[in-house]
């Protein structure tokens, strides 16, 4: 049974592939058709694939399709009123117009510690916008630069709650993953920058096709301040951090009303419904009709639909993927090998593939581990907390169709799906590999 689901999964993976980049057909329908068959071949109840479908469906959305809709919204906003060229130049002018994506790539970096890599990419998708069309780069190396920066972090560096259910299942030292996790992560997201430009240099995306330069460069002169642009995007993110610093163990706002207040406002979807309302002060005089139907408002949602259509599919089709236990298949099939230090980046990378969440893929594999550690030797606070960087790490390999992050960056950045496959799925397999050969290299000197 554990071959045929992997051999399903493999089916699965090529058909995605060969019916959107072949016979461009929508992923939306793909995606859902392509669960409801491995749902059938792997011998799920036709009760239990539906209730996949629609818990993955609504799963998914739940936590992301709001955070996408105000996304959108405030990118609308940024756009139109000038502000996200006002924030391009004033990036531009700190990075140069040559190093655009390792510019995004530590933005990226910085936002995914406190903010889920999916949030993180919404909101700073304009600026990214933005700054690719005033350096004349390609949005393919721009926008996966953007994307490794952000995954390294989230995947490896707490306050994400990834890596800190990871030391918590293991019982590491949280400071000790915070310093490995940082030390590794950053060769992954210049190794991850470096592929970016290389691959930027084969595929042009156009980031702004609607716009000529001379439309940019008026919407420039009627544009809000540079600090007034980035406050949409900068008081979110500043948000989720102080809601992500009072949910730490320690407690440092108490257990009070200051602590609940940061939890409610520090929510990505009430965070980003305040950056909304900040948006709304972009413009030089803010009508009415733009926030209708037929307005920037009813704009940024229409460009909103699809993305969120095409990321519930992709979170449906994970949520089939968990049920049907290939993760189970892969993660207690690989336990049973003595890798040492590559033993927990495996299994995580492989029930990562197999199932799309690196959250899912993360808790897991520690779950696999923890009874294991004794035996690997893995015993001491610095191995156990460089088993956690480790786990952090497989579980960026790979992001490809079962994951609602595949979705987001390729519809934002408006990649087709066989350039997301070359581009976004390389990217993450590059990243995580370099990084587990840090970690390797770490373990060599203190274990």
């Amino acid at each position: 049974m554990g071959i045929w689901l992997i051999f399903l999964l493999v089916l699965s993976v090529i058909f995605i592939i060969f019916a959107t980049a072949r016979l461009t057909l929508h992923p939306f329908l793909v995606l859902l058709f392509t669960a409801i068959l491995f749902g059938i071949f792997s011998g799920m109840g036709l009760t239990e694939i539906v209730d996949s479908i629609t818990g993955g469906f609504g799963g998914t959305l739940g936590s992301i399709g709001i955070v996408i809709a105000a996304g959108t919204i405030i990118g609308t906003f940024l756009e139109k009123s000038g502000g996200a060229f006002k924030m391009a130049e004033a990036t531009l002018k700190l990075t140069g117009e040559k190093r655009v994506p390792l510019a995004m790539a530590i933005i990226g970096y910085i936002v995914s510690i406190p903010v889920f890599c999916d949030s993180g990419y919404v909101i700073l998708s304009p600026l990214n916008r933005a700054v690719t069309k005033r350096a004349k780069f390609s949005l393919a190396a721009t926008g996966l630069a953007l994307s490794l920066g952000l995954y390294a972090t989230h995947t490896m560096v707490p306050p994400t709650p990834g890596p800190i259910a990871a030391a918590g299942i293991l019982g590491a030292d949280l400071g000790m993953v915070i310093l490995i996790g940082l030390i590794v992560s950053v060769p992954a997201m210049l190794i991850g920058v470096l592929y970016a430009n290389i691959m930027g240099k084969r595929i042009y995306i156009e980031p702004e096709p609607e716009l000529s330069d001379a439309e940019i460069e008026e919407r420039t002169k009627k544009a809000p301040s540079t600090f007034n642009s980035f406050m949409p995007i900068v008081v979110p993110i500043i948000l989720i951090l102080l809601k992500s610093i009072s949910d730490f163990p320690t407690r440092p706002f108490g257990d009070g009303a200051i602590r609940n207040f940061f939890g409610f406002v520090g929510n990505p979807v009430i965070a980003l419904l305040i950056g909304v309302l900040i948006a709304f002060t972009l413009p030089k005089k803010l009508d009415k009709k733009m926030l209708s139907s037929s307005g920037w408002v009813g704009e940024g949602l229409l460009n909103a639909a699809s993305i969120i259509l095409i990321t519930g599919a992709g979170g449906a089709f994970g949520r089939v993927l968990q049920n049907s236990g290939i993760a189970n298949v892969l993660g207690e099939g690989l336990a049973t090998a003595n890798l040492g230090i590559w033993l927990p980046f495996i299994v995580a990378a492989a029930i990562k593939s197999a199932q799309g969440s690196s959250t899912v893929a993360i808790i897991t594999t520690a779950s696999l581990m923890a009874p294991l550690m004794g035996s690997l030797g893995l015993t001491t606070p610095a191995a156990i907390a460089l088993s956690v960087v480790a786990i952090g790490a497989g579980s960026m390999v790979v992001s490809h169709a079962n994951d609602s992050y595949f979705w987001v960056v390729s519809q934002f950045s408006r990649m087709s799906v066989n350039q997301a496959y070359r581009l976004q799925t390389l990217g993450t397999l590059i990243e995580g590999v370099t990084a587990a050969i840090v970690i390797w290299i770490i373990s060599l000197m203190i274990l």
